[in-house]
């Protein structure tokens, strides 16, 4: 299933999902001004870094880079790797302030992607660690190049896709994480690169 056609903000968006799962899409948020300088303080305003991760007791680091923000000083550990959060920037407080309003949430911290290229994307997963609130909601800014983002259920393998714009907001919710997977496939056709920030909720003992 494809989903080409883009929602202006809507206030009230339709799950996209056919079952087992939330995922709405409001499009952008943000004007197109907004979303350039923004996003032009995110690549450079944020601390970036190398991500890393363990698998199968090898250690690798990526090209996609990562930066973790929140409340507290939470650990978020995923793919046996722990990454300590470090504190709000004011664009970060902006964007989580307008997203918050739009979705009548509340969220204390935020997964930063950088994406150089259509050259790095991200496998499939999904996002059910121990640190986060279960069944919680996860809101995914996008900033730069667009994008496309897929689903797809555990069980019946059904897929869906969805191409997310500069300034849009997508949110995960419900059982989700339980049931479905979610990538950013790799393209050679993008050149330019793409800052996702995901905001979250920990578990406040986390």
């Amino acid at each position: 299933m494809d989903l080409f056609s883009q929602i202006d903000n809507k206030a009230n968006p339709e799950n996209l999902l056919p079952f087992n799962g939330e995922v709405y899409y409001f499009g952008p948020i943000f004007t197109p001004e907004e979303s350039i300088e923004l996003y032009q303080e995110l690549l450079n305003g944020l601390a970036w870094k190398a991500d890393e991760a363990v698998i199968f007791g090898k250690h690798i680091t990526t090209k996609r880079k990562v930066a973790w923000y929140a409340d507290q000083a939470f650990e978020y550990t995923y793919s046996n790797t722990t990454k300590k959060a470090l504190v709000w920037t004011e664009a970060l407080r902006l964007i989580r302030e307008r997203t918050q309003n739009k979705v009548g949430e509340r969220f204390n911290s935020c997964l930063a992607n950088l994406y150089h290229s259509g050259e790095e994307g991200m496998a499939w997963h999904s996002d059910g660690e121990k640190d986060l609130v279960k069944q919680g909601c996860i809101a995914s800014l996008s900033f730069g190049v667009t994008r496309w983002f897929h689903f797809k259920h555990k069980q019946s393998g059904e897929k869906l896709k969805i191409e997310l714009v500069p300034g849009s907001l997508l949110i995960m919710q419900g059982s989700t994480q339980t049931h479905w997977l979610h990538r950013l496939p790799p393209t050679k056709k993008v050149e330019s690169p793409r800052v996702n920030l995901t905001f979250r909720q920990m578990r406040e003992n986390a």
